[in-house]
């Protein structure tokens, strides 16, 4: 089995930043690369990261650059930038990849316009380089700060998932390997648009009774589509799909979450977003995975009410009493198919 040694992280911010270190904690060589020089100072000279993850100490040992080069001069590259962001990326580190070195996608989201999964978009992009899948229930400090956590770290080769994790697996980071790409990545691009939805239901004060149901009747929409996409319903069961839908929509730690908060509370959503400097996926996922599943043909309605409401200006409350107006049903059936 190959020893990947030397890991290169691409993005700063605090998914990078933790998954830096439980890299090092596994015993790697960690390298990441930074966009904005304050950032990568920080990290070098105080073994810090204040603007993403403040408050978390970093082994010293863990090396920031500015230069694309360096970063993915390694024996596998994690991807950790925002979504929308991986096609830029990918495009702009390509001319230094090595071929060979894995890819490991670690950001969540399906591209606007394009609709396509970050596997596609990398395979477009780098397409030398052998791709991976890191999902599943993460809040970075937590991970940061070595409590217990389970991901799923799927891979088409098997060998591939097994030499990566046999890299950054440790016992308080278990990796538990899958060769479903597609289910790996659709659980976790899903749930952010969901968890807006439940955050929706914690600002309006509907209740828990409502918050349960709309995360069952939300796993529904993730089984559906998925399936539809190609994954396995057992991955879509797993770490990166049920397991991260469930932290995702319970906790105030979550961007998503919270930010539905807000805007059930009945704050507007440009001020919300105006005074974070962390990027809440779901709110660009919302309206790819509303066009997947116009595309697929697969009825979504939580989903494409919390489009409705974050990218066509309509009413929470008349969201949702349109949800709550839906004809009753069968709980266990086929996939839904589009309604007009």
């Amino acid at each position: 089995m190959t020893v990947l040694n030397r890991i290169g992280i691409i993005g700063t911010g605090a998914w990078g930043t933790a998954l830096a270190t439980a890299c090092r904690r596994a015993g790697r060589e960690v390298v990441l690369r930074a966009r904005k020089a304050d950032v990568a100072d920080a990290i070098n000279k105080t073994h810090e990261n204040p603007a993403f993850l403040p408050g978390v100490a970093l082994d010293p040992a863990i090396r920031a650059t500015l230069d694309e080069a360096e970063a993915v001069d390694a024996d596998a590259v994690l991807m950790v930038m925002p979504a929308q962001h991986l096609r830029q990326a990918g495009r702009s580190l390509a001319a230094c990849w090595k071929p060979g070195v894995p890819a490991v996608i670690c950001c969540k989201g399906i591209e606007q316009e394009s609709c396509a999964l970050m596997s596609e978009v990398l395979a477009e992009t780098i397409p030398d380089a052998p791709l991976a899948v890191l999902s599943g229930p993460t809040f970075a400090a937590e991970v940061a700060r070595d409590l217990p956590t389970g991901v799923t770290l799927a891979a088409a080769d098997p060998a591939l998932a097994e030499e990566l994790s046999a890299a950054i697996g440790t016992p308080r980071f278990r990796t538990y390997q899958s060769d479903d790409i597609i289910g790996a990545q659709m659980g976790g691009a899903v749930k952010n648009v969901l968890a807006i939805a439940c955050g929706i239901v914690e600002g309006r004060k509907l209740g828990d009774n409502t918050r349960a149901t709309l995360i069952t009747r939300g796993l529904s929409e993730i089984a559906h589509l998925g399936t539809a996409k190609g994954a396995r319903m057992e991955t879509l069961m797993g770490l990166s799909g049920l397991g991260d839908l469930t932290l995702t929509c319970n906790a105030m730690q979550s961007r998503n979450f919270s930010l539905g908060v807000a805007l059930g509370e009945g704050r507007r959503l440009e001020d919300i977003q105006g005074e974070r400097n962390s990027v809440a996926e779901g709110v660009f996922s919302a309206s790819s995975v509303s066009e997947l599943a116009r595309r697929l043909d697969v009825g979504m309605p939580i989903c494409l009410a919390v489009d409705g409401v974050l990218n066509h200006f309509a009413d929470i409350d008349a969201t949702i009493k349109g949800l709550l107006a839906r004809p009753f049903g069968a709980e266990l059936r086929a996939p839904e198919t589009r309604r007009p």
